[in-house]
């Protein structure tokens, strides 16, 4: 990037001292902390006004170094909003008699949800315009949304602030009234009983955010009056609430990293008691299901690291009546099932590829669908129906745009009901290539990387890579197409994806070997991967640049204290970086549910393991790569002060003269901004840092 004159701020040291297990430490930017009542508070107190000011000081810097990028930018935003088809819309879906639809408009930043009666034909029904809801707020989310039974009332949620703290409220869908009911901070989900009246919904705890309280709402009674129905006091759970697809059971979960418990109601008798399916056991996990006289699980039970499928009669629906329905397999991990009145359909994974298994319950039929591609993702979705032959599901590749694909179970016969489209002229398919190879970590494990790059870029020392990996909760990243990375890829680079520990790409075991006290696996495994691109002439370290948000933000942080030799540039979105402080403090939304996944650093084991790879307390007098720090002043995942502290002890010790920003969206959270074309403008800042680096701004 050009040389400014700009001079980055420099933010106040007061020391605090913290001791825990007889270890001190340090942190002299602790100050930068605000409760939430003095975000939002209408008048900012000293310390508010000291914090905004040091975080608008950072993005004045960031600002006026990047100045001259500013037309890139713009012109990269509108390149890449020209790629997207401003008018789309969805594939309708049908549900009990209606078909439901997602539409958006030109030039509009939020979707139009409508519904149709009994056929496409039929006059269309505007349930919601979000872009009129959204008049006035600087951020808006719909979610949540759940009709009644009847087709006649509809829930809705909707945040304003980003914290993914829900008000509930409920719409007539004959009249277009909205109730005076207004049911705060939830998670936004609800569940209807099947007489059209009674509403079961999430409590979220107002400081930690963790989901603890189930209520029941009667329409027509005030909010004040919920009554509620379970609390889950252990605070190392959360709870929600959910329907059977058979419509039959309202069913409440309560869930751990490792741990699930559920109880069950009959929808048709709201104010009833509750029924334990099967107490909670340490380490044993399921997801329940309704078919028939049958619960059926997907479960860890027995050992089952990889998972199975067992069912209970609903007579009998304790662990020690559970049969085998799909066994356990040590190269098959079963991700998810769906029932449907004939078939069964499982959804698995094998050797890292997504696989959909179809299967009679007559076992007349078992296969699985045909999927060719190296690399690619599919997965079953929006299928609420029961009684049908046709399941939908979606497939995309690092090549292929995405393809929403009606199959028909008993014939075999598919039809591809929308394929996204890419506008703007220039995308071929034929034009990008992708290829998996295996790179050997320290210890000897074979991790996949998946790649993409256009097929004139020279893949030598001199291409321009960049490497994005999560690796965390199990969570796999698909190997899925994007339109905005097409803005890298015609500019030369190689977008690279790392299947590293942490995730479930290779099975349960995959996760289990990067958390906990292996969490560094997953570090070392994105390190021995970019270590293998260099050695194989993919790239090199002047040319490679690294990204990862939110748990791949703790990544980012943590390779370039263990090896920041090997990156140009990284790019840290809402990095959950002071990992020893948040998991002390159980006062901070998560931090409690966390402890399965890094482990509870009140026991000095895990304490010491946690501080010898949490990025803010190993930050050191060297030098680093260029960076690129992105957070919301309202995230309520990974707090904004943690970004804020890491990028001032970074100022403070770093060694090198590198580039060095911190860009804080002071409106929005953890998802950044709410519209469509907002959220473009972000990707558009984060490109045109790495461009920039590699002085690809004029082409």
């Amino acid at each position: 990037m050009k040389s400014t004159d700009a001079k980055h701020p420099i933010a106040e040291k007061k020391p605090t001292r913290l001791e825990k297990h007889g270890d001190v430490r340090v942190d002299n930017y602790s100050w930068m902390r605000l409760s939430d009542e003095q975000k939002l508070a209408p008048i900012k107190d000293e310390q508010t006004q000291k914090v905004t000011n040091y975080l608008e000081a950072e993005n004045d810097y960031y600002k006026e170094v990047t100045a001259y990028t500013k037309d890139f930018q713009e012109d990269l935003f509108q390149e890449m909003k020209g790629r997207i088809k401003e008018d789309d819309s969805s594939v309708p879906y049908k549900n009990n008699g209606y078909f439901y639809n997602t539409r958006y408009e030109v030039g509009k930043q939020y979707p139009i949800y409508s519904r149709k009666k009994g056929n496409l034909g039929a006059r269309e029904e505007i349930l919601f315009d979000v872009n009129e809801m959204a008049k006035g707020f600087e951020y808006f989310q719909l979610g949540g949304l759940n009709v009644s039974p009847n087709n006649k009332l509809v829930v809705f949620a909707t945040d304003t602030v980003s914290r993914r703290q829900y008000f509930l409220r409920i719409k007539n869908l004959e009249t277009g009234e909205i109730y005076d009911d207004i049911i705060e901070n939830t998670t936004g989900g609800s569940v209807w009983a099947n007489d059209n009246k009674t509403i079961f919904y999430t409590k979220k705890n107002p400081t930690t955010l963790r989901s603890e309280k189930i209520f029941r709402h009667i329409l027509g009674t005030p909010t004040s009056e919920d009554v509620e129905i379970y609390h889950e006091e252990d605070d190392t759970f959360g709870t929600y609430v959910t329907k059977s697809k058979s419509k039959k059971y309202i069913i409440i979960s309560s869930f751990a990293t490792m741990t699930t418990e559920s109880r069950y109601l009959d929808a048709d008798n709201p104010t009833g008691e509750f029924t334990v399916l099967q107490p909670r056991l340490k380490n044993l996990e399921y997801n329940v299901s309704h078919y028939k006289d049958h619960f059926y699980f997907l479960t860890n039970k027995d050992g089952a690291t990889n998972f199975k499928l067992m069912k209970t009669p609903v007579s009998k629906t304790t662990v020690e009546n559970w049969v085998d329905v799909i066994p356990h397999r040590k190269d098959t991990l079963l991700e998810d099932f769906s029932i449907y009145s004939d078939y069964l359909v499982l959804e698995e994974r094998t050797n890292g590829l997504n696989k959909i298994r179809i299967k009679r319950w007559d076992d007349t039929v078992d296969y699985y669908l045909p999927f060719d591609e190296e690399t690619y993702s599919a997965g079953v979705y929006g299928n609420p129906e029961f009684d049908t032959e046709v399941i939908r599901y979606s497939y995309n590749s690092f090549t292929t745009p995405s393809s929403v694909i009606d199959f028909n179970m008993a014939t075999k016969a598919k039809e591809i009901k929308k394929q996204q489209e890419v506008l703007g002229g220039k995308f071929q398919q034929e034009n990008y290539k992708s290829e998996r190879v295996w790179a050997t970590a320290r210890d000897g494990k074979k991790v996949a990387i998946s790649l993409v790059y256009h097929k004139d870029t020279v893949l030598d020392e001199n291409t321009p890579l960049l490497q994005y990996a999560y690796g965390s909760y199990g969570y796999t990243i698909p190997d899925s197409f994007s339109t905005t990375r097409l803005s890298l890829l015609d500019r030369g680079f190689v977008y690279a994806l790392a299947h590293i520990r942490g995730s479930e790409y290779l099975g349960r075991d995959w996760y289990d070997e990067g958390k906990m006290l292996h969490k560094k696996n997953t570090f070392y495994d994105f390190i021995d991967c970019s270590q293998f691109l260099i050695d194989n002439k993919y790239t090199s370290a002047k040319h490679l640049y690294a990204m990862g948000g939110s748990a791949g933000g703790l990544l980012m942080g943590a390779i370039i204290n263990m090896k920041p030799e090997i990156y140009n540039g990284i790019i840290a979105a809402v990095p959950f970086v002071d990992v020893v402080s948040t998991m002390l403090d159980d006062s901070i939304p998560l931090t409690t549910g966390e402890y399965d996944e890094w482990g509870n650093p009140n026991n000095k084991e895990f304490y010491d393991y946690i501080k010898s790879y949490s990025p803010y307390d190993n930050v050191e007098a060297k030098e680093y790569p260029h960076m690129l720090v992105t957070t919301g002043f309202h995230d309520s995942q990974v707090q904004y002060w943690e970004p804020a502290k890491w990028v001032a002890k970074l100022r403070e010790l770093k060694t090198d003269s590198n580039l060095l920003f911190l860009d804080t969206n002071m409106e929005t959270g953890h998802g950044g901004a709410s519209g469509r074309f907002e959220a473009l403008k972000e990707t558009a800042k984060d490109y045109t840092f790495i461009l920039a680096l590699e002085n690809k701004l004029d082409n």
